[in-house]
């Protein structure tokens, strides 16, 4: 049988860096839903050091699903759940409830419809207080915060004009549109940011669109 895994070079540097702000984001129990898992790699990671968490890793891709299951069958851990379906731009998700849910890499290597579907979806299953959290580069103030996310930006909008870095203040915007708080953020290794949202406490205001209808009303 063949080895199904695939290895990214990022999630290996990254995921210490990560897992150590996970600490102090994540509930001491709960479920995790991971969207955009990727190769799987930092699912098993953040798994095997909190195991008093459950994950629930996801992806649009039956490659990267694949993968996923292959790293948990490696590793042997039991407190992750069979990779989902997902996509996040896509409603309803293929989940009821999380008491978390985390994003790595995602929102610059996407159009930006996914990242609507992210905060809107993410909305629809949070309770109040939970956490959302975001890893990646940003632009601050429309400007890039170092020469190589400019570089890197300018290699994604080349593979596809839809991909970015993005505003942070465009996101942090989506965010309070679709009923979170904050971002508390972090400073991370390589010109990167950790960014926490909070699903608000107070929804009674909020509606829970989905990002077609969003993109209706700003139309």
């Amino acid at each position: 049988m063949g080895d199904n895994r695939l290895f990214s070079a990022a999630a290996a540097r990254n995921r210490d860096p990560i897992l150590d702000v996970l600490r102090t984001v994540l509930p001491r129990q709960g479920l995790v839903l991971e969207v955009a898992s990727g190769s799987g790699e930092h699912a098993v990671h953040f798994a095997t050091e909190l195991t008093e968490l459950t994950f629930a890793p996801s992806d649009p891709s039956a490659k990267a699903r694949e993968s996923i299951a292959a790293w948990v069958a490696s590793a042997g851990v039991r407190n992750v759940m069979a990779p989902l379906a997902l996509d996040a731009a896509s409603p309803p998700w293929p989940i009821a409830r999380a008491d978390a849910v985390i994003c790595i890499n995602m929102v610059h290597i996407s159009p930006w419809r996914a990242t609507e579907g992210l905060f809107y979806n993410a909305s629809a299953i949070l309770p109040a207080g939970a956490p959302l959290y975001l890893y990646g580069p940003y632009k601050r103030g429309g400007f890039h915060t170092a020469p190589s996310n400019a570089e890197f930006d300018a290699g994604l909008r080349a593979q596809d004009s839809s991909w970015g870095v993005r505003d942070f203040e465009a996101v942090a915007d989506l965010a309070h549109r679709a009923g979170f708080e904050g971002p508390e953020i972090v400073e991370m290794p390589a010109n990167n940011l950790s960014l926490t949202f909070r699903r608000g406490r107070d929804a009674r205001s909020t509606k829970l669109s989905t990002p077609a209808d969003e993109l209706e009303r700003r139309a």
